[in-house]
């Protein structure tokens, strides 16, 4: 397998040297009924907005090609280590199932084996807590719980937890993940501590944040007045086998994780697993998780015709090292979706937000976009005027869904709100590639706005999955084309190291104590 920089291969001269094509030009009814791949989960995958003709696509399909892209995608499904930074294979799509079937071996256990372990095991404790098995230390049956954890321990989970809020659900959930005491206080105020089970996510067991919150819950619980409460039979643990939580006898049980999968990366591991499973039923986890594998299945696909994270990721290459776009901005048209996009900043940016290649030599060219959005309509009365009228263009991706979750809607003038929003949905796109020309420049609009859209009936377990893995898919895709490493985040320890410095007194460094002493 080649590891190379992207303007290294002939297919990137290639794409330099091609004309550029318009959106106004090439936009047309025939065009948006065959610009469209089959995802995972009945989702869709819609391209006719954005400015590639099949030329483009001929030579888009060439570097994919060119730079073996499905091929490093197997290589990780195959459990080679794929993170050469921390020595580390990539295994979070094992813990949805084995694409290629095979037999990975790491740790002295296959690793296979160790996912279904975890997984029988969080079924098993997620139903004994419903069926009130297991209860709280006053006896009471379980009714809330809440995770305390930070970046991929609570933007994924969180996330998808909002997602499926439209379905029935077994307990409530809370999230805790802000260093801010003000974030903790503003959740246990408002908790039973007799019905509440936390869950601390850390796979270290040192995470910062992550234990100076747990030390605020369990400090609340001791100081309880309530008779009888031990906080040790209210706290679970997500957390790997060698970490000090894993044997703590502070915790009711300890759910595992390894080195092999990334915070951000970690949504169907234990992570996301253990809350989504006792807020839904370990069903509904099932039916991510299976959404999620239907996609990896289709991300094998070398066809970029017929492989939609694929084809997504090149196109993003595409509009970031040829047409120089550096944002993008990700517009779900669905409320459940609230916070997905925060997600993806993190899935994205901390992914490809890289200046090195794998190799450590600093690249030439463009990686990472930064990465935005808010729902619709929402975002139109916020930040629509600088994507309509500035003077950047951002490509947009949108998110739509022909159903709703909760099935209460209502018709006023004439049509219900689902209909009204995805009107809106269906105008914007419009709005953004064409334009609108004005005497008065004030009102009008160059038009070439780019666009995609992910679509389907409903979000439902199944699709939400398959959208998860599609993103997921489509970094590993990017962060192959500009030949990075996706898989570790350097850049968010050298502040983590200058915040503990600070703690043990600046140690010196006279510019770090000037700015601690405008705040401490």
């Amino acid at each position: 397998m080649q590891y190379t920089n992207p303007d290294a291969t002939k297919a990137y001269k290639d794409l330099k040297a091609a004309d550029k094509a318009s959106v106004k030009a090439l936009l047309s009814k025939e065009r948006i009924l065959s610009s469209v791949v089959g995802l995972g989960g009945g989702l869709k995958y819609n391209y006719a907005s954005m400015p590639v003709d099949e030329r483009i696509l001929d030579i888009l399909q060439e570097l994919s090609d060119e730079m073996e892209l499905t091929g490093k995608y197997k290589e990780i499904l195959k459990g080679e280590m794929m993170n050469p930074g921390e020595k580390r294979l990539v295994l979070h799509h094992l813990t949805r199932g084995n694409v290629l079937g095979a037999k990975i071996e790491a740790d002295g256990e296959y690793k296979e084996l160790f996912y279904k372990g975890e997984l029988a095991k969080i079924r098993d404790f997620s139903e004994k807590v419903h069926a009130g098995v297991i209860k709280g230390s006053t006896g009471k049956s379980f009714k809330t719980v809440c995770q305390i954890g930070i970046g991929g321990s609570d933007l994924g989970p969180r996330a998808l937890y909002l997602a499926l809020k439209g379905y029935e659900r077994k307990m409530e959930a809370e999230f805790i993940s802000n260093v801010d005491p003000d974030d903790a206080a503003s959740v246990i105020r408002n908790l039973d501590f007799e019905t509440t089970l936390f869950i601390l996510v850390s796979k270290s067991g040192t995470t910062q944040e992550t234990l100076t919150n747990r030390d605020l819950v369990l400090d609340a619980l001791k100081k309880s007045p309530i008779e009888g409460m031990n906080p040790s039979k209210h706290m679970v643990a997500v957390t790997s086998k060698t970490s000090p939580l894993a044997s703590s006898d502070e915790v009711l049980a300890s759910f595992f994780i390894d080195d092999y999968i990334g915070g951000r990366y970690s949504s169907t591991s234990a992570v996301g697993g253990v809350v989504l499973s006792l807020a839904y039923g370990y069903e509904t986890f099932e039916k991510l998780l299976a959404g999620a594998h239907e996609e990896d299945v289709l991300s094998t696909e070398k066809d970029i015709r017929k492989n939609g994270a694929l084809l997504d990721a090149l196109i993003g290459f595409y509009l970031r090292n040829i047409m120089g776009y550096p944002s993008t901005a990700i517009l779900p048209y669905s409320q459940a979706l609230s916070r997905f996009p925060a997600h993806l900043q993190q899935l994205d940016m901390e992914s490809n937000g890289k200046h090195v290649n794998r190799f450590g030599e600093k690249v030439g060219y463009p990686t990472g976009p930064t990465i935005f959005g808010e729902p619709g309509t929402n975002g139109q009365h916020s930040f629509y005027q600088l994507l309509h009228q500035g003077t950047d263009i951002i490509p947009l991706q949108f998110i739509g869904f022909r159903k709703c979750q909760y099935g209460k809607d209502i018709v006023t003038a004439g049509s219900y709100s689902q209909t009204k929003l995805n009107a809106n949905l269906a105008a914007q796109i419009v709005a953004f590639a064409l334009g609108k020309k004005d005497e008065n420049p004030n009102k009008e609009f160059d038009g070439e706005r780019c666009s995609s859209m992910i679509y389907g009936d409903k979000l439902t377990p199944e699709s939400l999955g398959a959208l998860l893995a599609h993103y997921e898919n489509k970094v590993m895709f990017q962060g192959f084309l500009w030949n990075l490493n996706s898989f570790d985040q350097e850049g968010v320890q050298l502040g983590k190291i200058l915040a503990k410095k600070v703690l043990k007194g600046c140690e010196g460094d006279e510019i770090l104590k000037a700015y601690a002493d405008l705040l401490i």
